[in-house]
């Protein structure tokens, strides 16, 4: 008998910006083999800042895909590029409660699902969940992925305080809060001791090889001969939680010394949601002729790029040691060499550790990159430098967290 599970998600196509997206899309196109049928349950599309069709790729024929009512403050409401603060408690579109609770009633009394699943990074998402889940008894699986507070997060107080309270009452009524990390775990069961243990689950993100096997179709691997080395970082560059500052002032030290030029290296930051910011602090360092800022592309378009790279770049900083950012599982995938700005002793470094990778810096210490910059461009111009073994990331595929969550559902519907 197939089931059903009603999944709530804000990150989902067409929405354009986040390597977030492909975990929700996944599941919900490859749950079906594992006998769960998925409604998906996302917001308008005016809610998102950038849009692009490039990844459904047919998957609204195979998915039932509905989407409520949602506005974001910052576009929507505001009058000057001003809005009152509680517009956006806990996000900014806490609008799309008013749409998807009643949307959400209607599909459970249409579709009759035996789970509801939501997901962060939005906030309001489990707001949702929390709120479908109370006013119809379903089980709830809450996947939380990362930590959604800490000591000095989100820095707004009056935020914090609202995830927060969506954060407890998330773990005290959901069967299962999903993380991505052991470290996540590791930290909630710290901060709810009296919440069974059980009750958290790894999951951890993953790579798509039908995608990547369409982005080495259309790769065209550049000659070694005559051109800077490509050192590509793919994604979202958070000002704080992944800060290049002692990165950029590493590759102004070596670009004064002549160790690097133009001709020699080439750092391509992709799709950084943060350019303005970013195209700054290049100024400031002087280091225009070796970093450029590149626009969006598709996404299978991006994993053509880091197929095609010299190297590609991770930076995270030890304010998220408990995190792992998604795009390091398709790193690991593209059989690159990579270098990694990351604390040491955090996830994502012990991540990279097991899969036989070690040219890892801190993110924090310019001496250090500089050492291991300059010691990873030479390992990975004579091959030299460390890539995992396929054997070792294959369980790290989407299908194979898919089967992951499916057993998950079967367990959680068992208990009910």
């Amino acid at each position: 008998m197939v089931k059903r599970v009603l999944m709530i998600a804000f990150q989902y196509p067409p929405m354009r910006g986040s390597s977030g997206i492909q975990r929700t899309l996944k599941f919900s196109q490859y749950l079906p083999e594992f006998g769960w049928d998925p409604i998906v349950l996302t917001a308008h599309p005016r809610a998102y800042s950038h849009t692009s069709n490039d990844q459904l790729d047919g998957s609204s024929d195979q998915v039932a895909i509905h989407r409520a009512f949602a506005l974001d403050a910052s576009r929507h409401l505001s009058f000057r590029r001003y809005y009152p603060g509680w517009l956006a408690l806990p996000d900014r579109w806490i609008s799309w409660w008013l749409g998807a609770v009643p949307m959400g009633l209607y599909l459970i009394r249409k579709y009759r699902p035996d789970v509801i699943w939501s997901t962060y990074p939005i906030a309001t998402t489990h707001l949702i969940g929390l709120s479908l889940c109370r006013l119809t008894g379903l089980p709830w699986v809450a996947d939380l992925r990362d930590p959604m507070t800490d000591l000095d997060y989100p820095p707004d107080p009056r935020i914090r305080r609202a995830h927060q309270w969506i954060e407890e009452k998330t773990v005290n009524y959901c069967k299962r809060a999903v993380l991505t990390t052991p470290g996540a775990i590791d930290d909630y069961k710290t901060r709810f001791p009296r919440v069974s243990p059980s009750r958290f689950h790894l999951i951890e993100n993953g790579y798509d090889e039908e995608s990547f096997a369409e982005a080495g179709i259309r790769m065209v691997k550049k000659q070694k001969t005559s051109r800077p080395f490509v050192l590509v970082h793919s994604g979202v560059i958070y000002p704080s939680e992944r800060d290049p500052s002692q990165f950029f002032e590493a590759l102004a030290v070596l670009s004064r010394e002549g160790a690097i030029s133009a001709t020699s290296l080439n750092v391509t930051l992709r799709a950084t949601g943060h350019d303005d910011y970013l195209r700054r602090m290049v100024d400031r360092y002087a280091i225009g002729d070796v970093v450029s800022l590149a626009p969006p592309i598709p996404y299978k378009e991006a994993l053509s790029e880091m197929l095609a790279a010299d190297g590609l770049l991770i930076l995270q900083a030890s304010n998220c040691n408990n995190q792992i950012p998604a795009k390091l599982y398709e790193y690991l995938r593209a059989r690159r060499p990579i270098l990694a700005l990351t604390d040491p002793a955090g996830n994502t470094a012990c991540a990279l550790r097991e899969a036989g990778i070690d040219t890892i810096a801190p993110l924090d210490s310019r001496d250090v990159i500089i050492r291991e910059l300059l010691r990873f461009v030479g390992l990975a111009q004579r091959d030299e430098a460390p890539i995992a073994l396929m054997e070792k990331i294959l369980a790290s595929s989407r299908r194979s967290r898919t089967r992951e969550l499916a057993t998950l559902l079967d367990s959680v519907t068992l208990e009910s």
